[in-house]
């Protein structure tokens, strides 16, 4: 008689994966997540109405004393209400801050990446460092991909396997330090990326909603991101030689220079880099004379360009300059751009990128404008910091534990836009109230949602790593999966969680700016 095979009884490692699994694959798609969610504001601000709920607190504006305000439910489904909302559906979606935003930057970035450019820098960088540097500089130039947006997320596990194999090391070591560095430090740059100005944009309608004080420009966060950078590039080379190489062995692999080049930049992408890089100087150059001297261009009337300024408010329109120029220098230079015809026709298809973002951006801009207009932002945020008050959680512990929900909630929803998009209306104001900034609580989101993007089994990318794992698979019957990925990643989470939030609390202590004129604390 035939014995049949015992089933291979799952870890509690793997039960807990899969479980992740099953429950983010019940969730709609964002574009339904956001209908869902505005027929519930809509159903809420009915019962709530009728119930009569209110709350009472303290309120201030410029430069009178706080007085007591009460605010109350309103029911939208009331005739007056929908006579607004169905007048004003179009200026809901077109006014909607993030959109604009989104747009112009992604035009600007879609250039740069469309003509070629980052992607030669980015193989420039890695193919030309020592080989005792390359995990360092692999991790560097993966955190600071995310200016080509997604697609940096695959070009470096991509280039980072291959220049693995032609040092005779480990290629998973290289796609799996990789891939770490693209995704688990995605929000992490020197530059400014259309992530910044994606996230502002949703901040800043969040904040509008209660009148909450302080900046929201793309570069509120920059100065702690650019640290971070170098802190991240650290921890991934450390996590990367001293536990992924220990489990993966780095050792008994032959060089293949071959594999070298295929990735190797051409003349033409060189002379592209070199013209890319003298324009790049004129724009810097012509920016900081409307800058530096007293009474220029971009200085407020008072002189100063921090925290508000010509300066700050334009960041969107001066990165898309720079963008559109240093692409189209970069373009002529290595011939993908042949006339001045061929930049809209590639801008074209960098927007391309973007046309996602616009379908889900319709129900996500509805369910903002509803849950504002429902009062819902103003008693959930005053309520929640009463209870935030009552519990005595405040400062520090208050970070760590909304880092750790965003940590949680990315392993279901792994849309960085689409999660903001519904916690920012509530977390904005009501940490507001607790004297957090608008910058700080967009800080914290960002460590929590960056942190986790390697772990998450819904995570777009997953696929893509287990495809470049099972092309470099040396042994044909070693298994590859998403337990492989998520097991060999998770290190990785730990650290950049753990120095991310380290670093952020370090800086909360010490009071310095997150970004350009934007405090931590209101």
């Amino acid at each position: 008689m035939a014995e049949t095979a015992t089933p291979q009884k799952r870890t509690l490692f793997e039960k807990f994966i899969k479980g992740i699994e099953i429950v983010g694959n019940m969730l709609p798609h964002p574009f339904w997540l956001f209908v869902y969610l505005s027929l519930i504001v809509l159903g809420l601000s009915y019962y709530l109405s009728e119930a009569g709920v209110s709350v009472t607190y303290m309120a201030a504006k410029a430069g009178e004393a706080p007085k007591e305000t009460t605010v109350a439910v309103l029911n939208l489904l009331s005739f007056a209400e929908m006579r607004k909302f169905t007048a004003g559906f179009v200026s809901t979606y077109v006014n909607f801050a993030p959109l604009g935003l989104v747009m112009v930057m992604t035009l600007g970035i879609g250039l740069v990446e469309q003509s070629g450019m980052i992607s030669a820098l980015m193989r420039k960088t890695i193919l030309g460092a020592p080989s005792y540097m390359v995990t360092a500089v692999l991790a560097l130039v993966g955190i600071n991909s995310n200016l080509a947006s997604d697609a940096g997320i695959i070009f470096t596990p991509v280039i980072g396997g291959a220049v693995f194999k032609a040092l005779g090391r480990n290629p998973w070591v290289g796609i799996i330090a990789g891939f770490a560095a693209a995704s688990g430090g995605f929000t992490a740059n020197f530059f400014i990326a259309g992530t910044d100005a994606l996230l502002a944009g949703i901040t800043q309608s969040a904040a509008q909603g209660m009148n909450v004080p302080g900046p929201t420009h793309p570069l509120i966060n920059w100065y702690f991101m650019a640290v971070a950078t170098i802190v991240v590039m650290f921890v991934t080379t450390w996590v990367t030689e001293k536990f992924t190489v220990r489990v993966l062995g780095d050792s008994a692999h032959d060089k293949d220079s071959d594999e070298l080049l295929k990735h190797a930049v051409t003349p033409e992408e060189n002379r592209g880099l070199r013209f890319s890089a003298v324009m790049a100087v004129l724009v810097i150059g012509v920016l900081l004379y409307l800058i530096l001297p007293e009474g220029s261009f971009f200085r407020a009337d008072d002189g100063t360009i921090v925290p508000r300024s010509p300066f700050l408010s334009s960041i969107v329109a001066i990165l898309f300059f720079l963008f559109f120029f240093v692409g189209i220098a970069y373009g002529f230079g290595a011939g993908t751009i042949k006339k001045m015809d061929d930049v809209p026709k590639l801008m074209q298809k960098g927007l391309s990128g973007g046309l996602s973002f616009m379908v889900v951006v319709l129900p996500a801009a509805i369910f903002v404008q509803l849950f504002n207009a429902s009062r819902l932002t103003t008693v959930l945020a005053v309520n929640g910091a009463h209870w935030l008050e009552r519990m005595n959680l405040g400062g520090i512990p208050l970070l760590i534990m909304f880092i750790l929900l965003c940590t949680f909630i990315n392993l279901f929803i792994t849309s960085g836009s689409a999660k903001w998009l519904i916690l920012a209306p509530i977390f904005v104001p009501m940490f507001s109230i607790v004297g957090f900034s608008p910058a700080l609580t967009q800080v914290a989101y960002r460590i929590g949602d960056s942190s986790s993007n390697i772990i998450s089994p819904l995570s777009y990318y997953v696929p893509v790593i287990i495809g470049l794992l099972e092309q470099y698979r040396s042994d044909p019957d070693t298994k590859v999966g998403i337990g492989t990925v998520i097991s060999l990643e998770m290190p990785y989470t730990i650290a950049y969680l753990i120095c991310f939030t380290a670093l952020l609390i370090a800086w909360y202590l010490l009071g310095i700016p997150l970004g350009p004129g934007a405090s931590a604390l209101l």
